[in-house]
């Protein structure tokens, strides 16, 4: 696989096999060859077969449907000069030094991290976890970070970003990159002397040790709902994955209107905590002011008192706003630099993203909403500032992806907007029908009738704009930045703010 990054366009890096293995937990050499580990000069790693070239080493991971192990002929072909596995099956030869492990999955982290040079260490890493506004709060704090003069890089959902601020995409069909793209990203912030990275860290990268390598200072901590229980199966699991980015860090911030603070307060011995709820907290948001353009309010905190403008709408922003604060203090920088960034931040794609309008047109909004929960938030917060109807275009995902909040975003759109479309978003291989009629049920049983269902996403939103009037506010939730559409067993390409902006210029 080509990585466009120019930490692989430099030299490469090499490492010696032996000392691969030293670095690696519990690893022995069990094959006998020509070859001997101090004479095996290893420039990379990767498990996937395709991605190999000449001087990596590959790791054969066991999976549910396939065992990479049946791959090593492959990968040798293209170059590997090592493979790496939890165990040899006696009937597969392997002609180049095969170093046994514990874990799989935890070696990949491990030589990963080891033959980049440890990047992680090169810089403070910020880690970011919680269920709603992780996004918006790694952006934050990254923005705040460099306008209080430190070199920063990102790595979120939407892409990653050298300090130069540049949006730069990994490898698609990931939440997080696996681990030898994410110790590679880290070492291209390390080449151009990054001080600091903010890092979205999901419960996915960090169950999968994606992220297991990655040397956390700070953790951050937004919230926890239901969300991904088709891969934690319990709010127990899903909350101790994301716990462990706490577990790890040096220092935490904790949300203290959280339902799990007092969980989380044990496993961290130095944390601090934010609340904008009142609750008593190190850092605390009041005198909150909600305006057509920005939020403005009061801010307490060890490191002072200071009067902030975040240049954002909705109530919930304050909170992501004030972690990131909190975030910046740990890091460092003072109050008044990161009050002063904070004011010219320049906001996210696709949360709560306003599309250019015209005189006599309805005021349209893009925004990544699509859990019940951060659904409620963003219509109450439209609602505030929503003259006429409040309408809402939505859907939900398909496949085996928690099924159970199907009928709940039905009710929350229904009773939250005055007109809700359902429609498609990402269903795969999920009959459409069956998701939108879980939708319809869970407004029906809420006693609301006030919702129509259009399969088609870009007829749904032409439906919805064309049908406001210009007084009204139309929300579209769940796609946001994302920049593909999962419809049946096609991936298409996909851009929500486009299609809300030839929506209003067919409406003209």
């Amino acid at each position: 696989m080509a990585w466009p990054m120019s930490r692989l366009s430099l030299e490469l890096v090499t490492m010696n096999l032996a000392d691969l293995i030293a670095a690696l937990p519990g690893a022995t050499t069990i094959t006998a060859h020509p070859d001997t580990p101090s004479g095996v000069e290893v420039t990379g790693v990767t498990h996937q077969a395709d991605w190999v070239k000449p001087g990596e080493a590959f790791v054969a991971i066991k999976g549910a449907r396939f065992d990479g192990h049946t791959f090593i002929e492959k990968a040798v072909e293209s170059g590997a000069v090592a493979v790496i596995g939890e165990g040899l099956p006696a009937d597969l030869p392997c002609p180049v030094p095969y170093v046994q492990v514990p874990v799989a999955r935890e070696a990949l982290a491990d030589a990963a991290a080891a033959v980049m040079g440890y990047p992680s260490r090169a810089m403070q890493i910020v880690g970011i976890t919680g269920t709603d506004g992780k996004t918006t709060t790694s952006a934050i704090a990254r923005h705040v970070l460099r306008a209080g003069g430190l070199a920063t890089g990102l790595l979120s959902t939407v892409g990653y970003e050298l300090p130069d601020g540049i949006l730069r995409q990994p490898p698609q069909h990931f939440t997080t990159p696996e681990a030898p793209q994410v110790q590679a990203i880290l070492a291209e912030m390390a080449d151009v002397r990054a001080q600091a990275a903010v890092v979205e860290t999901s419960s996915h990268a960090l169950s999968m040790d994606r992220v297991r390598a990655v040397e956390y200072d700070i953790a951050v901590w937004t919230n926890l709902t239901s969300e991904h229980l088709d891969f934690h199966k319990t709010m127990e699991g899903y909350f101790s994955a994301k716990a462990a980015l706490v577990q790890r860090a040096d220092k935490a911030v904790l949300n203290a209107d959280d339902e799990w603070i007092d969980r989380l307060v044990e496993l961290s011995d130095n944390y601090v905590t934010y609340s904008v709820e009142g609750r008593d907290a190190d850092w605390q948001a009041s005198d909150i002011v909600e305006g057509p353009n920005d939020l403005r309010f009061t801010v307490t905190s060890p490191a002072g008192e200071a009067q902030a403008v975040l240049p954002m709408i909705g109530r919930f922003n304050v909170a992501n706003a004030l972690a990131a604060l909190a975030a910046a203090d740990q890091v460092g920088l003072k109050l008044a630099d990161s009050i002063a960034g904070l004011a010219t931040f320049p906001g996210v794609a696709g949360r709560m993203e306003m599309v250019y309008r015209t005189s006599g047109q309805p005021r349209v909004i893009v925004d990544f909403a699509h859990t019940p929960p951060s659904l409620e938030k963003a219509l109450d917060t439209v609602r505030v500032t929503t003259e006429g109807d409040l309408w809402v275009v939505l859907g939900s995902a398909g496949g085996p992806r928690d099924p159970s909040k199907r009928a709940p975003l039905g009710e929350a759109a229904t009773r939250k907007a005055d007109h809700a479309v359902f429609t498609e978003e990402d269903h795969r291989d999920t009959p459409l029908v069956d998701i939108l009629e879980e939708m319809e049920r869970g407004a029906r049983e809420a006693g609301r009738d006030n919702f129509t269902s259009i399969g088609n996403r870009v007829e749904a939103i032409r439906y919805a704009v064309a049908s406001a009037k210009p007084e009204d506010t139309v929300v579209l939730a769940g796609k946001g930045p994302e920049a593909t559409l999962e419809r049946d067993t096609e991936t298409i390409e996909w851009d929500e703010m486009g299609q809300a902006v030839n929506a209003l210029a067919e409406r003209g």
